[in-house]
C-alpha cells in the first residue's frame, strides 16, 4: 500500500495546499465512501453538498469552491485532469518481475533490459520486445512483430505478425491485433467467394490504449494505422487498412469498415457503425449509435437515429414512416 501526504502530492503535480499538509493519504475514493485517508475529487457544483458529510482525508476542488472546504484539501484548475494524474500513483498493475518458466520464447527474438513474461505467454521468430515491455499471461506475439518501450499487453492478447506497437501503450485483455481483413470477390464461374489475401499489416502509434475484446485487422494494400494518442474502448472493430489520426477517442461496441480515413481529435461515440471507404475531418465528433454512411468533411458535432420514446408510439411512428416517401410525393404535387 502506498503512503505518502497530502503536501508531498500537492508539490509533485504542482497543486495549492490548503489546510494541513501532513494529512496521510493511502488511496483515493469516491467523495461518499471516501475515508480519513482517501483523497477525493470535487468535479461539479452539483456535489458541492456532499462536502458537508465526506469523511475524507483531503479534497481536490477548483479554485471556485476553495471556499467550500471544510478540511485540508488542494486546489487545480481542471480537478479532473488532476485526478487522472493522481490516480497513477495509486494504480497497481498487473506485471511479471521477470520470465516465468512456462513461456515459451523464439531464439531470434530480441528481449530488452526489464522485459517482463507472464505464463503460457508464446514469443515468436523474430518478434523485437523493448526496454520495459510487459506482456500478461497467454499472450501470442507474432513472428517479426514490434513492441514500443514501457509498453503493456495484459492477458490473452494475440499480436499476428508484422503487427508494430509504438511506446507506452496499453493494450486490454483478449484484444486481437492483426487478424486478417474481410475481404473476398466473387467468382462468378464458381460461384464461390475467393479470399482477398492481407499481405499488409498494423501499425500503432505511442502512448495508445486499445480496449479489451477489440479488433484491428492488418490490411490488403496499405498498413491499419493507428495514430500516437489514439485511445480505443472495448469491443471496437476496425477494418483493414483504415487510417484513425492522432488522439482520436472511440467508444465502445464501434465498428469502422475497412479504408475509412477519421481524422485528429475526434470523439466517436458507443455503437457508432460508418461504413467502408469514407473520410471524416479532424475534430469530428459523432454521437452514440449513428450511422455514418458519407464523408464528412467540416469538424463538428453529428448524429444520426431517432430519440427514445415509448414503445406504442414508437410503433405508430414506424408506420409514418414507411409512408413518408408517398407522403412526399403528395405534398409535392400539391405544391406544383
Amino acid at each position: 500500500m502506498l503512503e505518502t501526504t497530502l503536501a508531498v502530492i500537492g508539490e509533485q503535480f504542482g497543486l495549492t495546499v490548503v489546510g494541513d499538509g501532513q494529512v496521510r493519504i493511502t488511496g483515493i475514493s469516491a467523495l461518499d465512501e471516501a475515508g480519513p485517508e482517501d483523497l477525493t475529487f470535487l468535479f461539479s457544483a452539483k456535489y458541492q453538498s456532499r462536502l458537508v458529510d465526506c469523511k475524507a482525508g483531503a479534497v481536490v476542488v477548483s479554485p471556485k469552491f476553495a471556499d467550500a472546504l471544510t478540511g485540508p484539501g488542494l486546489i487545480a484548475e481542471q480537478p479532473r485532469l488532476a485526478w487522472a494524474k493522481i490516480a497513477v500513483i495509486f494504480d497497481v498493475s498487473e506485471a511479471w518481475p521477470n520470465i516465468h518458466p512456462t513461456a515459451q520464447i523464439h531464439e531470434t527474438a530480441e528481449l530488452a533490459e526489464g522485459v517482463s513474461i507472464g505464463p503460457n505467454t508464446v514469443v515468436r521468430a523474430g518478434a523485437v520486445l523493448s526496454a520495459g515491455v510487459s506482456l500478461g499471461s497467454g499472450v501470442v506475439v507474432g513472428e517479426n512483430v514490434g513492441i514500443g518501450a514501457g509498453s503493456q499487453v495484459h492477458a490473452n492478447v494475440v499480436l499476428y505478425h508484422q503487427v508494430q506497437i509504438g511506446r507506452a501503450c496499453i493494450i486490454h485483455a483478449n484484444a486481437v491485433i492483426g487478424a486478417d481483413g474481410f475481404g473476398f470477390e466473387f467468382d462468378p464461374e464458381t460461384g464461390t467467394l475467393v479470399k482477398i489475401p492481407q499481405v499488409y499489416g498494423v501499425t500503432i502509434g505511442n502512448n495508445c490504449e486499445l480496449g479489451a475484446g477489440t479488433t484491428i485487422d492488418r490490411g490488403a494494400l496499405t498498413d491499419t494505422e493507428i495514430g500516437d494518442g489514439v485511445k480505443i474502448d472495448n469491443q471496437v472493430q476496425i477494418g483493414h487498412g483504415s487510417k484513425i489520426g492522432a488522439n482520436t477517442v472511440i467508444s465502445g461496441a464501434t465498428a469502422i469498415a475497412g479504408s475509412t480515413r477519421i481524422g485528429r481529435s475526434c470523439m466517436i461515440g458507443g455503437a457508432v457503425g460508418i461504413i467502408d471507404n469514407l473520410v471524416i475531418a479532424d475534430r469530428v465528433e459523432i454521437t452514440a449509435m449513428s450511422l455514418v454512411t458519407q464523408s464528412i468533411t467540416q469538424s463538428g458535432r453529428y448524429s444520426s437515429g431517432t430519440g427514445l420514446m415509448p414503445s406504442r408510439q414508437w410503433k405508430r411512428n414506424v408506420v409514418l414512416f414507411r409512408k413518408l416517401d408517398d407522403l412526399y410525393k403528395r405534398l409535392r404535387k400539391l405544391e406544383t
